[in-house]
């Protein structure tokens, strides 16, 4: 970071101050939606504590205690069993998460309310990464959230909330799990409260031998062996009867070897990931209606390939990827009666460095954010805020957002919001400049793409440019969307049903294009702002308690996810594909046009869980249900339609898990995952039955 830059900061950083302090108020107000006692509190979706069922967006939790009975090990496992939520691997083999149909890029992924940074070089947020051993709970917002959390929040955002510590005497727990595959995981966690200081320690280790679904040809495993560690610490501290202090450390380390298959050989790859989080928040309680809380975040995402091969083999090059961000906020909260009002200030700072991006790039943006939440006549909640970013590289963007929540009777409510949201073009979108050498096709960065082509140009590598100049000339914008949440909660001592209709319109939608042919017939990329996409659906939620022991529970979501542009090619009969049993090239009709990519039109779930509280053990049985979705386009019409061969057919996966109790502190837990042994097409997630069995002593 420049020296001008740090002038910036910390002039930003005292500004904030300055304007927090100054609106001290010593008037004593008693806080009349104070969550305290309650059980089901959340945080994410107004940065303020608030009870889950009072809540007008579309949020859920998922308890410290479900994590546990279903064997859950890592933070991809307990999300790919709740509704509408979908797990989406890529091209790195990275499980990323897909809410009401968008994908992972637009899903922020917090912990205790700070960004994890993304890794790698593809889009997805590798869930696996997650050990969640010392997890409270999972907090999930569905729909656009960038009027709070600014980019990456288009489509949903996913908080991680860790334990507090409780106790005056050191407790804790420690495990042992070993499944199939080698799969082995061990976990240590440790916490203590005193007087005005408190403490955590969390250690995990995880690995696996890897497996190989195909063990016929000479592409080598599915997946490899693995070993990664997580270690977390955090440490609060009362200063005085108005300050305390909270402060954290986490880091990841991942160890990986896996091989490649080029000109019949196998090659071997080292690789290895590093990743540390430091954050620390100031809590002040300014008077009896005014808080405040100072905060800084600073991570650092390290991946490093190393590849065991000669140099003149094509495409198998050592690659570098270091991510770096820094973060300052501070937030206040005014309350008053039945009226909450918080406001947020930000700077952040993100800095890449990596193999096919000429020199390390970085970005800066300002933020500030504002929102009103009140009560009104006792029967209706009303959120209204919204955030603006001014960013280095793109046009400034503001986000809106307003939801409300009327009580129609003392079971039934109506809850409904329309909000905003953005994603801020990436530095891959932006600079990168890569070139497959075996192929000969190159990916540009929309910032470099002229400059870079015309040194194609100069080298005699072009054979003409298909865009015109002032195509690149302007700049590449953030992608928006707007989002729309609807509908009706019921709740009552035994029975908890909603019902939630959603749409999500996002423009400038960001992807490659064609921008010239090489004289060797490949072609160069680069990316731009295309037309619109939608998805649309409904989801329902419900959970019944049969008995005191016995609860029942499932979803079903319904989704359609289109391209605008496609749907008008289409009306124009504009769109062509083979049709495999007559074997005549036929207009594909809005009926046969299916959607986008990796989106399943139906997605559902059964849950059981029996307490067996006599024999101190607990039994669950869960059903899931995909239907079928397509993960290419096969027939080159630049869409998914039925007569595409890449369809993945639908499918169901049934897991279940025993835990007995021992001497009042020893869990032994018995599970199995995919118990129906699914394994077509070779899905890389689904390598037929897993079992497992654990060993937790709590002290």
């Amino acid at each position: 970071m420049s020296l001008n830059k740090n002038k910036i900061l910390i002039y930003f950083f005292f500004f904030c101050l300055q304007a927090i302090f100054g609106q001290e108020k010593e008037e004593a107000v008693k806080d009349s939606i104070s969550p305290q006692q309650l059980e089901e509190v959340i945080i994410t979706g107004t940065r303020t504590q608030r009870q889950l069922s009072s809540l007008p967006l579309p949020a859920s939790i998922i308890s410290k205690k479900k994590i546990q009975q279903i064997g859950a090990i890592r933070l991809n496992k307990v999300l790919e069993e709740q509704t509408g939520i979908v797990l989406v691997a890529d091209e790195s083999g990275f499980e990323g998460i897909q809410i009401q149909g968008l994908e992972s890029e637009y899903i922020l992924i917090l912990i205790d309310g700070v960004p994890l940074p993304r890794g790698g070089n593809a889009g997805n947020f590798d869930l696996k990464r997650i050990a969640i051993g010392n997890i409270k709970q999972v907090e999930i917002v569905k729909g656009a959230s960038s009027s709070l959390y600014g980019s990456e929040a288009l489509g949903g955002v996913v908080n991680i909330i860790t334990e507090v510590p409780k106790t005056i005497k050191p407790s804790g727990n420690v495990s042992y799990r070993i499944g199939t595959f080698t799969q082995q995981d061990f976990n240590i966690n440790v916490s203590q409260k005193f007087k005005k200081v408190s403490y955590s320690l969390f250690s995990n280790r995880f690995s696996s031998k890897g497996y190989d679904l195909n063990p016929e040809d000479n592409f080598g495993p599915t997946v490899n062996p693995f070993e990664n560690y997580t270690f977390g610490s955090k440490l609060y501290v009362t200063l005085s009867k108005n300050i305390d202090v909270a402060s954290s450390i986490r880091t990841f380390n991942e160890y990986l070897d896996r091989t490649v298959f080029v000109n019949n050989t196998n090659f071997g790859v080292n690789g290895r990931t590093k990743e540390w989080l430091s954050h620390t928040r100031v809590n002040h309680k300014i008077g009896l209606n005014l808080k405040a809380e100072y905060e800084f975040y600073v991570t650092r995402f390290k991946a490093i390939e190393e590849v065991n091969a000669p140099q003149n083999i094509a495409d198998l090059t050592n690659s570098n990827f270091n991510n770096f961000i820094a973060r300052p906020e501070i937030r206040s909260t005014y309350t008053l009666n039945n009226s909450r009002f918080t406001t947020g200030v930000g700077y952040k700072y993100n800095q890449l460095k990596r193999t096919n991006i000429d020199t390390p790039k970085s970005f800066n943006s300002q933020y500030i954010y504002a929102q009103y939440d009140t009560n009104l006549l006792g029967f209706l909640n009303v959120i209204v805020g919204g955030r603006f970013d001014n960013h280095s590289e793109y046009n400034y963007q503001l986000s809106p957002k307003i939801a409300l929540r009327y009580k129609l009777t003392k079971s039934l409510a109506f809850k409904g919001s329309v909000g905003t949201g953005f994603r801020a073009p990436n530095f891959r979108q932006l600079f990168l400049d890569f070139t497959n050498t075996s192929v000969g096709y190159t990916v540009l960065g929309y910032n470099v793409a002229e400059n870079k082509l015309q040194d194609l140009q100069d080298l005699g590598e072009i054979d003409r440019v298909t865009v015109s100049k002032e195509i690149l000339d302007k700049n590449l914008k953030a992608e928006t969307s707007i989002s729309y949440n609807a509908g009706f909660t019921f709740h009552t001592k035994a029975l908890k049903t909603e019902i939630n209709f959603f749409r999500n319109d996002i423009k400038n939608l960001i992807d490659t294009q064609i921008i010239a042919r090489k004289t060797n017939g490949q072609n160069v990329f680069s990316y731009k702002n295309f037309d619109e996409i939608y998805t649309t659906g409904f989801e329902v939620n419900g959970s019944y308690n049969i008995t005191k022991n016995f609860t029942a529970s499932g979803g079903y979501q319904l989704l359609y996810a289109f391209n605008k542009e496609n749907q008008e090619r289409i009306k124009n009969k504009e769109v062509f594909a083979r049709d495999a049993i007559t074997k005549k090239t036929v207009a594909v009709t809005k009926s046969k046009y299916f959607g986008l990519v990796n989106r399943s039109r139906h997605n559902a779930n059964i849950k059981l869980f029996y307490d067996w509280r006599k024999a101190k053990a607990n039994f669950n049985l869960r059903v899931l249900y995909r239907s079928k979705y397509a993960q290419f386009d096969t027939n080159g019409n630049n869409l998914i339609d039925d007569y595409d061969t890449s369809f993945v057919n639908g499918f169901y996966t049934l897991n279940t898990a025993i835990t007995k109790t021992f001497f009042n502190d020893f869990n032994l837990q018995v599970g199995a995952n995919n118990l129906l042994d699914y394994t077509a097409n070779l899905l890389p997630t689904l390598p037929g039955i897993q079992t497992y069995i654990k060993l937790n002593y709590k002290f």
